[in-house]
């Protein structure tokens, strides 16, 4: 489980998103950031035992910066008002499908998958969906998956409006084939991330999508 106070700080942070208020409650992030390290850390020991491309991952390599990347974005706030960690064979940085964990008040989820891949790995992805329809489909529509996630996350802004190209209209995964990234994710309420369940409900998700994650991973050369 998590700190109140862990969520507490991202709440006013969301609030006071500025510099100088955030240089004035460093020590309260540092806390807040050694909190949700450890849990993960307890996470990934375990579910380590499952996965064996994560068990000798560090949590403290998993994590996201908190500092935002204003460059060319309108919304200048400095930092961002969550903690994010993607646990995964190779590391944070690493091109691999993997676990993803989002720490925000009011918006938390676990889940996992690829997000918007570059366009060879795009391509084998939508190959292998194509070329194995049958095991895809069971993957997705296996009981811990549907219970967990109900399917892959299929909006807008991640799915084209067309087939892609070298792929017919009526193709029975066109849902599918259409995705620029593979990606499901279940939320979790406030109330849930400070209860000792939820380190087991963590566990179970991961343990729910790492079919889904060994599928987009054996289309990704080394």
């Amino acid at each position: 489980m998590l700190e109140p106070q862990t969520l507490r700080f991202l709440s006013q942070l969301k609030k006071n998103n500025n510099k100088p208020w955030f240089d004035a409650h460093r020590a309260e992030y540092e806390a807040a950031k050694i909190d949700f390290q450890n849990f993960l850390q307890l996470v990934i020991d375990d579910f380590g035992r499952k996965d064996l491309d994560i068990a000798a991952i560090s949590a403290r390599d998993c994590l996201f910066r908190i500092n935002r990347d204003i460059r060319f974005a309108k919304d200048k706030t400095p930092y961002k008002s969550n903690f994010g960690a993607s646990i995964k064979r190779g590391g944070r940085k690493a091109p691999f499908a993997g676990y993803y964990f989002h720490l925000e008040p009011g918006h938390s989820f676990i889940g996992g998958g690829m997000w918007m891949p570059e366009a060879p790995a795009l391509k084998n992805m939508r190959q292998e969906i194509d070329y194995n329809w049958d095991e895809f489909q069971q993957i997705i529509n296996e009981k811990k998956f549907k219970k967990t996630y109900g399917d892959l996350y299929k909006a807008a802004d991640i799915s084209l409006s067309t087939m892609p190209k070298g792929y017919e209209k009526d193709n029975p995964a066109s849902d599918y084939l259409k995705l620029k990234s593979f990606i499901a994710e279940t939320r979790i309420d406030d109330e849930e991330l400070t209860k000792a369940t939820l380190h087991k409900k963590t566990v179970a998700a991961f343990e729910a999508i790492q079919p889904l994650l060994n599928f987009i991973n054996r289309t990704i050369g080394e």
